[in-house]
This record gives structure tokens, sequence and C-alpha cells, in this order.
């Protein structure tokens, strides 16, 4: 049960700081497209976009020709900084964040477009700030949409397979998340084992499943 828990821990990890690293671009890349009006900005949301439709072991691959020490960058962050992010922890943070970057980016969009535009403009009409107005009157207006969205994303990291193996691979205490131990749990016949292993992830992503819908924008709460 030991290796259970340790699978769980590194699931929460990665998922948590995955999420955390989204909300900041994310939420940043859906004002800007809310917002903006530039050329190019229908091409910048399709490829923004794109993480959601690939298949994961496809955004896996991608990562890892990025990553790798064999590509420029990876070579780059190798040889200035001894950073190797493939077959690690941090590897499998990048892949969920690329996986769920989408889940966070759409919502985000969606709820800053659904802010009406006069009441931004009444507040810098009073002499509000441009940075002061998104925190004091946009963000709480999109909140309920952008956490929902949050949630969905957490929930989608927390399971997240194809590119977590093909980038950090499935180190047990090291690399190895719940999904992929469930992989290597029914290749080794460990049914009993891949059994709570599901139990147990199900039983999170439901949670979140559940508080995500509480939060979606539009739903009526009857007292």
């Amino acid at each position: 049960m030991e290796s259970v828990w340790v699978a769980l821990a590194l699931s929460l990890k990665v998922a948590g700081l995955a999420t955390t690293a989204t909300t900041v671009l994310g939420v940043t890349a859906g004002f800007v497209l809310a917002r903006g009006k530039f050329p190019g900005r229908n091409v910048l949301d399709t490829l923004l976009t794109l993480p959601m439709v690939l298949p994961p072991t496809v955004l896996g691959y991608y990562l890892l020709v990025l990553l790798g020490r064999r590509s420029p960058f990876g070579a780059w962050l190798f040889d200035v900084f001894g950073i190797n992010l493939i077959f690690t922890w941090q590897g499998a943070v990048i892949a969920a964040s690329t996986v769920i970057f989408p889940l966070v980016f759409k919502p985000a969009r969606a709820a800053f477009e659904s802010v009406d535009g006069q009441l931004e403009q009444a507040a810098k009409v009073l002499g509000i700030s441009n940075v002061a107005v998104f925190f004091r009157v946009t963000l709480p207006l999109a909140w309920r949409g952008i956490l929902a969205g949050l949630l969905l994303a957490f929930a989608r990291a927390l399971g997240e397979f194809g590119a977590t193996l093909m980038v950090a691979g499935s180190i047990p205490g090291k690399t190895q998340t719940l999904s992929v131990a469930v992989y290597e749990a029914v290749q080794a016949g460990q049914d009993d084992l891949a059994n709570i292993l599901v139990y147990i992830i199900s039983a999170v992503c439901i949670a979140v499943l559940l508080t995500a819908g509480y939060l979606a924008p539009g739903r009526i709460v009857r007292h």
C-alpha cells in the first residue's frame, strides 16, 4: 500500500503544480484574446487550443523532441544549467501542463468575454488604472468560470497518462503517477492493486467534477 500513497502524492503534486502554472499562462492568454484585437488572433487561438484535440502521445513526442538533449533547447538547458527534464517529475509537470492548458485557457477566455465591458469603462472613467480594473472589476466577475476550468484542468492533470509516460517514464517513487501505476499494475497482472488505484483516482476526479459543476457559470442554486 505504501507504493499507492507514494503514487497518489506524486500525482497530486504534479497536478497541483501543473494547474498552478497553467493558471498564470491560461488566464493571461484568455484575457489577451478576449480583449485584444490583432492580426492572427484566430490562428493563435487555434494553436493554443490544439493540445485539446491532439493525442497525448503526440504531445509527448513533441515535448521529447523539444526538451531532449539532442534538441537545441534541451542541450542549452543541460549545458548552461545542468537541467535534464526527461524522465523526471518536473518533466511530468510540463507534460501535464501542456495537456491541460486549453482547459484553463478556453473557460478563462469565455469568462472574460462574458464580462460587461461597460462596467470596465465606467471604472476607468472614475480614474482606476487598467491593472486595478482587472483585479477589482474584471476578475471578480469572471472568477466562477475560471475556477470551474481550473478544477477540470486539475482533474485532467491527475489522470494524465500518454504525454506523462512519454516524457517522464514510469520510475516508481520518482515519476510513476497514479494513472501510470494503473497501467503498470495491469501489465504485471496485479489486478487487486489496479483496482485500488482505479478507485482512488476515480473518487478524487468525481469529487473535483462535482465541485466544478457547482461553480459552473449560470448554475442556479436553490435554497
